[in-house]
């Protein structure tokens, strides 16, 4: 494992701007990766610092030894790189953005995507291979990346409360390794055959609707390339609310079916909707997610972000 380095604190990147740092460490990069993911690949890894380095660029690789290790690196003021590179899926990018939240100067994110579902690599069309990763992060090509804040957590791709957050609270992180995608599939059939649903009230600016599922959206993409709203981008300022009426076994698998055919917003009990603020709530509580990890129950206020991060794109 390489060890951190310490550089003095520089200016952090404008979005769709270039860093400001001074050179050395403008062209520093520090990549973090969970070594006990089950999606860790060194060799990979290795080929990305040694592309990085042949490119000019100072790298760090650290292994991180605990969860939030990555939230707290990300936070530190004094962290003079130019580049942050995750090796992770969404929930290890979303730790970084929670963590920015307390930096004032936070450098540009990278993202090497090496998750269960990466959707944000999806919706961004991050590349997978080595040199392609390598090229895109020397290239620095930033663009904003808008994000949401539900109760406060910051969220990349979406925040829900309903269905979808009963199985992502339910399926153990053992099956979610050794399964990936599998696991969610597996549970979401035992999770709809064995609940009782309930109704949500949810307000979006202004407009009240009752619903069974709830997701508040920044991004295009659902559970992998599975378009759920046409119009979100997690690029754009804003947020888009998807509702749908239903949520027993026959319309799950309906909407389900829907949504990898790509016509989710023709199905029959689905409204979508642009919307600034959005409240969810419900008789009793209800549990919910962001951006696929578990995030307690209903209530929720959901709401962009003030300031977008720099995020690096091909």
């Amino acid at each position: 494992m390489m060890a951190l380095r310490k550089e003095p604190a520089a200016a952090g990147p404008s979005p769709g701007h270039t860093l400001s740092l001074v050179p050395e460490a403008a062209r520093s990069v520090l990549i973090l990766a969970n070594p006990t993911s089950g999606s860790y690949r060194p060799a990979r890894l290795e080929a990305i610092c040694k592309g990085l380095t042949d490119s000019g660029h100072a790298v760090s690789l650290h292994l991180t030894k605990r969860a939030g290790e990555i939230g707290e690196i990300a936070a530190n003021p004094g962290l003079a790189i130019g580049v942050l590179a995750v090796a992770g899926g969404d929930g290890s990018v979303n730790e970084a953005i929670t963590g920015f939240q307390q930096n004032s100067n936070p450098p540009a994110l990278a993202v090497i995507p090496s998750g269960t579902a990466n959707v944000l690599a999806a919706e961004l069309g991050l590349p997978r291979k080595a040199k392609a990763i390598a090229d895109m992060i020397a290239r620095r090509r930033c663009v904003p990346l808008h994000y949401g804040l539900a109760n406060g957590r910051p969220f990349v791709l979406m925040a829900s409360a309903g269905f979808d957050a009963e199985v992502v609270h339910a399926v153990p992180l053992s099956l979610k390794r050794r399964l990936g995608k599998l696991a969610y599939g597996l549970i979401g059939v035992e999770v709809a055959l064995s609940r009782q649903g309930q109704d949500l009230t949810v307000e979006a600016d202004g407009a009240i609707l009752t619903c069974r599922l709830a997701i508040a959206t920044k991004s295009r993409c659902y559970g992998g390339p599975f378009v759920v709203c046409r119009e979100a981008s997690v690029t754009e300022p804003g947020l888009h609310l998807v509702t749908l009426a239903e949520d027993n076994a026959l319309s799950a698998l309906r909407y389900g079916l829907a949504l990898m055919m790509g016509r989710l917003d023709k199905a029959q009990g689905v409204k979508i909707m642009r919307a600034e603020r959005i409240s969810i709530s419900a008789a009793r509580r209800v549990p919910a997610q962001v951006d696929g990890d578990p995030f307690g129950v209903t209530p929720l206020t959901i709401e962009p972000a003030p300031l977008p991060v720099s995020i690096i794109v091909p």
